[in-house]
């Protein structure tokens, strides 16, 4: 279908490529067109119906949302963002090139404009910057009835429609009430009668993230958005709340396969640089921090150059250096992952990190105990060695719950210094791990082994 539908673009014959572009379902066009050059996109997304437009657009991919934009004319794009909700329209735009979305926002009419440009003024981390501005409200004398009528003639698509919100005449919020439960309730109830019980609310200045937790917490539909007077600006549904988390979370996964906070905004990086195209650019993000782990491995075999002669004279020794340093590694690898992961999901306050740190201690101490003696033993049976056993087994337990604790305590710390925590975590708790974790086990041999020392 693919080649097809670039044949016939490529030979002008418009009216069998609308054809053909048409018959497909959503998914179907998504793939055709992100296979596509960006000027054919735009070709093809113009031959689409409008309403299938639309839901083929909201489909594709963020990267290519943008390129299509930048392809199509003026009116074209901005009649595309007239036909999505107030929320995606100013997120795109926010995300473009400024001439571009400036350029587009002329061309938008005024009532679309303001009601975009309300929701960018709003902080890009903030609850008022995903916040729907379309919602069903009615005021709290409405009879059931009345509030079924209004959610009919609401243009909103069935599925966004969770929620009535019950306002006063200055639309200040007064309750909510679902749509279930309207359903229910006899018609010539007043809705004021069947609010929900449940009153929760969001300010437009609170993160995003605390309020998409916050709907999750309380298990809503759908969780009203106010202002500074709590006059209803909007909603965040369940569905903008699994998308809010879900970008914080991949944010947090960006940064730890090494990229900046900066490297994630470029649009390139939203694109395939990563892994299709020339090499250089993820040479360029990652190399940086692989040099601090190449200077921390040198570090770390100036210690073994240290302790040459303990080893040259119990050759030994040497079989457990890489069971020290890699099970350190990989306890601390599992501690990093879950700082990020909680500071992520507001599992972790930074604030309160005393007793987040204590209890990650606890959990390596309780793992390297069992692992350490397990260690020892199988080290005193492979060699005969009863003082190497506990050489091995005390290093594995000192090493591991050492690991716990920098896997923790040093994220955290580049967290509160403004920095990339788990980019730049990473290489210095395998430093300081290995060199600590070495440091123990070469000091009790040559203190505990007859003839090392």
């Amino acid at each position: 279908m693919n080649v097809t539908l670039h044949e016939r673009i490529e030979a002008r014959d418009l009216d069998t490529a609308k054809s053909l572009v048409n018959q497909l379902p959503v998914d179907g066009v998504v793939d055709v067109l992100t296979a596509m050059p960006a000027t054919e996109r735009a070709v093809a997304f113009r031959l689409l119906a409008k309403d299938h437009a639309v839901e083929v657009f909201e489909a594709l991919p963020r990267d290519h949302q943008q390129s299509l934009i930048k392809a199509l004319g003026s009116q074209d794009a901005a009649e595309v963002l007239e036909l999505l909700e107030a929320d995606e329209g100013a997120r795109l735009l926010d995300e473009l090139p400024a001439a571009v979305a400036k350029r587009l926002l002329g061309e938008l009419p005024a009532e679309d404009r303001g009601t975009i440009l309300a929701i960018l003024r709003y902080d890009e981390d903030s609850a008022g910057r995903v916040a729907n501005p379309s919602y069903v409200r009615v005021h709290p004398e409405a009879t059931v009835a009345e509030a079924l009528e209004a959610v009919r003639r609401s243009t909103l698509p069935a599925e966004d429609i969770t929620t009535v919100y019950v306002t006063d005449a200055q639309r200040r919020l007064v309750g909510m009430v679902t749509l279930p439960a309207l359903i229910k309730a006899e018609p010539d109830d007043r809705v004021a009668d069947h609010l929900s019980t449940t009153e929760v609310e969001v300010p437009a200045t609170a993160k995003r993230a605390d309020a998409a937790r916050l709907l999750q917490q309380y298990d809503l539909a759908a969780i009203p958005v106010v202002d500074g007077e709590r006059r209803l600006i909007g909603s965040i549904t369940y569905d903008d709340a699994i998308d809010v988390l879900e970008a914080d979370s991949s944010q947090t996964m960006y940064a730890m396969a090494g990229l900046s906070g900066a490297a994630q905004e470029r649009e390139y990086f939203r694109s395939e640089r990563l892994t299709k195209g020339s090499i250089l650019y993820p040479l360029r993000v990652r190399v940086p921090f692989l040099l601090v782990a190449l200077a921390g491995g040198l570090v770390v075999g100036g210690l073994i150059e240290f302790w040459e002669d303990a080893l040259a004279t119990l050759t030994v020794l040497a079989f457990f250096i890489p069971v020290i340093m890699d099970m350190g590694g990989n306890v601390g690898t599992q501690s990093s992952t879950i700082f990020a992961r909680g500071l992520a999901l507001g599992h972790i306050d930074p604030k309160r990190f005393g007793p987040q740190l204590a209890r990650e201690v606890a959990v390596g101490a309780s793992m390297a105990a069992p692992l350490g003696l397990a260690g020892g033993l199988i080290a005193w049976a492979w060699q005969g060695i009863p003082e190497l056993g506990l050489v091995v087994g005390v290093s594995l337990f000192a090493g591991l719950t050492i690991a716990a604790m920098l896997g923790f305590l040093l994220p955290w710390a580049l967290y509160k210094l403004g920095f990339d925590h788990a980019p730049g975590a990473d290489p210095f708790i395998t430093t300081i791990k290995d060199f600590t974790a070495l440091a123990i086990y070469f000091a009790l041999a040559v203190t505990l082994i007859p003839g090392v020392g």
